[in-house]
């Protein structure tokens, strides 16, 4: 979608940003994408209580397909016809959008990040099936499982 059309659209919300991705684009206020735009058609990131009401106003998920089958993904409505037109009902829909992906965002922050090390104690645990294997003097670790007969 070209920058000059989204800036047109959008001039009522603010300023927006396009970035080129997947065969169409992400539209980003404020570091965030708010919507996406593939094949002319812009989608708002929508949450349950957008859905529905972009979903009244005649708007669609989008969706692709994949491998021969239709995926949608509930997550981003098309926007509404009139709001095409309507400068300010675009900027409402998108400031909404916009709170959307913060709130995304601030869910994301709150879940604490996986590591390779949480819940490690420092002690090794034997895989199922196995038995520890004790440390000895002057030994290597393969040289003690082979040993063992491990």
């Amino acid at each position: 979608m070209d920058a000059d059309l989204v800036a047109d659209l959008f001039a009522a919300f603010g300023p927006v940003s396009v970035k080129r991705m997947f065969g169409g684009a992400g539209l980003y206020a404020d570091g965030l994408m708010f919507a996406v735009a593939v094949r002319d058609i812009i989608y708002l990131k929508a949450d349950a209580a957008l859905a529905a009401e972009l979903a009244a106003r005649g708007s669609a998920p989008f969706s692709y397909e994949a491998k021969g089958a239709v995926r949608t993904m509930n997550g981003f409505w098309s926007v509404p016809e009139a709001a095409l037109d309507d400068s300010d009902d675009l900027a409402t829909l998108a400031r909404r959008a916009l709170a959307v992906a913060r709130s995304a965002q601030a869910s994301k922050a709150e879940k604490p990040a996986k590591s390779k090390t949480a819940g490690k104690t420092g002690a090794k645990t034997p895989a199922r099936g196995t038995e520890a294997v004790k440390a000895q003097p002057g030994r290597s670790a393969s040289r003690r499982k082979a040993g063992r007969g491990l």
